[in-house]
């Protein structure tokens, strides 16, 4: 007979962990006048840069904007939505996918001397550093958790426009804009449902 053990159990990590950053992690739409240091920013990159990418290629690239300056080349390239939180936000970081990623490829994995002229190829390279960041910023957002923040990740925003607006002189794509902070009042909107497990785990 076998005993029945709920999946938090079976977790290294302890509960209040895990909760921490997922169950009761939630997307913040609104942040308290707490600023945001460099140093806790720092932290977390420092936290997340051990994930794993393809080739360990970290094509992740964050642009943090925490000056009203700043905030104002900013607000006009978010939707409407998006755009009073972020002015509002203590932080908000621009993650991007370096498409020159490849670059440092001799530096970051070099027991593979050719690794670099794998990615010669323009259009597929792109989609890789694509790729790779996107994994990244997954991390990116457990990490701000992880720092006893919130996270509020936004894809409701004019790419071509920040690309132009900040990334002019850089081989940058913008992928994902995150307003980060201590959650200010009634943060939260209604916790959304979520798929079970057997709806969306085969075993073959």
């Amino acid at each position: 007979m076998t005993t029945s053990v709920e999946p938090a159990e079976t977790l290294n990590l302890p509960q209040d962990v895990q909760d921490l950053l997922f169950r009761e992690a939630r997307t913040a739409n609104n942040f308290s006048d707490e600023p945001v240091t460099d140093e806790q920013i720092r932290a977390i990159y420092e936290l997340v840069k051990w994930a794993p990418t393809s080739m360990n290629n970290q094509p992740l690239r964050a642009l943090v904007i925490r000056t009203e300056e700043g905030k104002k080349r900013l607000s006009p390239l978010m939707s409407e939505g998006n755009r009073a939180k972020t002015e509002a936000a203590p932080v908000t970081v621009v993650l991007a996918a370096d498409t020159e990623f490849h670059e440092n490829l001799p530096r970051v994995f070099p027991h593979f001397p050719g690794a670099k002229d794998l990615f010669a190829d323009e259009a597929g390279r792109i989609e890789v550093a694509k790729l790779n960041a996107l994994l990244q910023v997954g991390y990116f957002i457990i990490g701000v958790r992880a720092a006893g923040l919130a996270a509020g990740p936004m894809t409701g925003f004019d790419r071509e426009g920040i690309d132009k607006e900040f990334f002019a002189d850089k081989p940058w794509k913008s992928l994902v804009v995150i307003n980060v902070g201590k959650p200010g009042e009634n943060p939260w909107f209604d916790r959304l449902p979520r798929l079970d497990f057997d709806e969306v785990v085969e075993t073959v």
